[in-house]
């Protein structure tokens, strides 16, 4: 794929997106709470995406705030967000955040990558997306959808998603940054999926130099 070609991809992505169901993470965002960004980022981490809409929709209708999230016992945050992965994990995670963001952080989610790292089970995934999603800021999230198609593409040519993230930033014009998690993501979990991807009714087939592709349908 030439340099030239990601604004003819982008658009193509745009218009091909916008027939497909949309990820829970996504949908969530509408809302433009930081804080809710961030919890249901945590819990989509190895969770389908219908599993996360769900869980999501159920905590947030028990505590939809840092401080009323902080007063709920551990257990109850199990209950809500099961079967979440590591739904243990995550409900420890989820109130231990929700404590130190009233604690250290006067209620206000951190609007910085670094900061946002220094909480329990924030991920530069995570934290790309809570300042981009959730903030508006520039950010490029980037998981096993994005590092996937990215190279797949032939667009960048990297081992892990945190060198993709690091390249991306170098060559993806600035003005995609915000949306390219959003438009892969959706495409990877419809069209361009990890084994034997959709490559005969894909429109961007004729940008796509099909990296690693060794079957499709």
């Amino acid at each position: 794929m030439r340099n030239g070609e990601i604004h003819g991809m982008v658009r193509v992505l745009r218009e091909e997106v916008a027939k497909l169901r949309e990820p829970a993470v996504t949908t969530v965002s509408r809302q433009r709470d930081p804080f809710k960004v961030l919890v249901s980022c945590v819990i989509s981490l190895r969770t389908k995406d219908e599993v996360t809409g769900e869980a999501s929709a159920r905590l947030f209708g028990t505590a939809d705030t840092a401080e009323r999230m902080a007063e709920l016992p551990e257990s109850r945050i199990e209950k809500l967000i099961y079967p979440a992965g590591f739904y243990r994990v995550k409900a420890r995670n989820i109130r231990e955040i929700s404590r130190r963001i009233m604690n250290e952080y006067h209620g206000k989610v951190p609007d910085s990558i670094e900061e946002l790292l220094k909480l329990p089970g924030v991920g530069r995934k995570t934290a790309n997306l809570v300042v981009s999603l959730g903030y508006g800021k520039p950010g490029i999230c980037v998981d096993t959808h994005v590092h996937r198609i990215s190279n797949r593409l032939g667009y960048v040519h990297t081992k892990t998603p945190r060198e993709t993230e690091f390249a991306l930033r170098e060559k993806l014009p600035p003005e995609y940054w915000i949306d390219f998690n959003d438009l892969l993501v959706t495409y990877g979990q419809n069209i361009c999926t990890p084994v034997s991807p959709h490559c005969s009714t894909c429109s961007l087939e004729p940008l796509c130099d099909r990296v690693g592709v060794e079957k499709s349908r």
